[in-house]
């Protein structure tokens, strides 16, 4: 055995579970591709203060989960804990705003960090999938995102996922809730550090989970009797978009996110199927994160869709993924000239676009065949001195296990017509 372990929290993704990962991202971000968003890799790590400034400094995100470094050279960077602040900051330092043609519109897939306990569905390292439109304020683009998502979900079967929906305002409206709320608040019987919450950011405290604290919040001013007629209005857009593109999501009035960025539209995906970590996904707009983190005023709304969630959904519904072979050909050489001859062949066969593997290392036909059946391949190319005298190769059927001989300078032309 190794002397290292994957660190705690973590996993390895190693085949063929890995297959089932790589088919859901791609599912999840088939729709943004035929939407007209473009792919965006961000690093894998990024000034601190983006984080604080943008996710927000009251957040547990940035008090308690972030990975933080300093570097030789002072500088202090985090690992990134989400994704939409990356995002963000590429584009406004790339001028991708100033190019025309707004909205800009990004998808992303990758990896993301935050120090937690490990528990079944939350790990330290995660995998998501987002997307985000930058510079413009449109309820059709917040329905868009959440179209594009419930399209994802269903395409890999899944149908007990619920889409949760709230608006929390805006600048104009929000402040007079803000007030009211602290107000409810202070008279609570809370910890200290909940009270600390309170006057930097007291949504917050609505998105508390431990019981005492929600049974203490049963009577709190909702946000919907604050929003003013704009933000109404606006919601109702998006609500009947949704609605009238047979997307069905339920209005939770208490549904904040964990992250201060958001404003009007937050939304959430959650899978009953996973107990108390139901979430799988979610988003909202964040229309002022741009001028939080330096730029000028880009209303935006986005969301992430969890992958390693995904699975877990996946399976708490049963579902298996139809994930294609890895290998469609595969070729067992008897004796050195098939050897070189059935490379020849594999090199000629994965130029033409067929999946093909090569049986390396084994000793007799017994092991070949073993590699063979392992592979998983449709077809097993068998070449040896015989065959290769009368210039053919063996080519068999594994489902069938029917055997018939095909002329080598034939067998690329061959192979590809039966795959087709």
């Amino acid at each position: 055995m190794s002397t290292f372990k994957a660190p705690k929290g973590t996993f390895d993704l190693i085949p063929p579970f890995s297959a089932t990962y790589l088919a859901v991202r791609d599912a999840i971000s088939a729709p943004l591709r035929t939407s007209g968003y473009g792919y965006v890799e961000t690093p894998g790590f990024e000034d601190v203060d983006l984080f604080a400034r943008g996710v927000g400094e009251s957040t547990d995100i940035v008090t308690k989960e972030m990975y933080t470094l300093t570097t030789k050279g002072g500088a202090n960077l985090a690992l990134r804990p989400e994704g939409t602040a990356s995002v963000l900051r590429a584009a406004l330092e790339a001028n991708m705003h100033k190019a025309g043609g707004l909205p800009v519109k990004l998808w992303y897939s990758g990896s993301y960090y935050r120090y937690e306990r490990p528990q079944k569905g939350r790990y330290r390292h995660f995998s998501q999938v987002g997307a985000e439109a930058i510079g413009a304020e449109d309820p059709a683009l917040d329905a868009e995102l959440i179209i594009l998502a419930d399209q994802a979900y269903r395409s890999l079967g899944l149908r007990q996922f619920r889409i949760l929906l709230n608006s929390l305002g805006d600048k104009e409206c929000r402040p007079v809730y803000r007030e009211a709320l602290q107000g409810f608040l202070r008279g609570l019987d809370l910890d200290e550090e909940t009270r600390r919450r309170i006057e930097i950011n007291p949504l917050r405290v609505l998105d508390d989970k431990r019981a005492d604290v929600q049974q203490q919040l049963v009577g709190a001013p909702l946000l919907k009797d604050y929003l003013c007629e704009s933000c109404k209005a606006y919601h109702a857009e998006v609500r009947e978009l949704l609605t009238a593109a047979g997307v069905t999501f339920e209005d939770d009035e208490k549904l904040v996110r964990g992250l201060d960025y958001y404003t009007r539209t937050t939304f959430e995906f959650v899978h009953d199927g996973l107990g108390s970590q139901s979430a799988v996904g979610g988003g909202g707009r964040y229309d002022g994160l741009s001028e939080m983190i330096g730029g000028p005023a880009l209303p935006s709304v986005g969301w992430a869709l969890g992958v390693d969630r995904t699975v877990l959904a996946l399976e708490a519904e049963g579902i298996e993924l139809e994930i294609p072979a890895a290998t469609s050909v595969f070729a067992v050489p008897l004796g050195e000239e098939a050897r070189r001859v059935l490379f020849g062949v594999v090199t000629e066969l994965r130029r033409a676009g067929v999946a093909t593997d090569f049986s390396y290392g084994a000793k007799g036909l017994k092991s070949h065949m073993k590699n063979a059946n392992r592979s998983g391949a449709r077809y097993t190319i068998v070449a040896g001195e015989r065959d290769l005298a009368d210039g053919n190769v063996q080519l068999k059927d594994m489902e069938t296990g029917e055997q018939e001989p095909v002329a080598l300078d034939k067998l690329v032309e061959t192979v590809t017509s039966k795959l087709a």
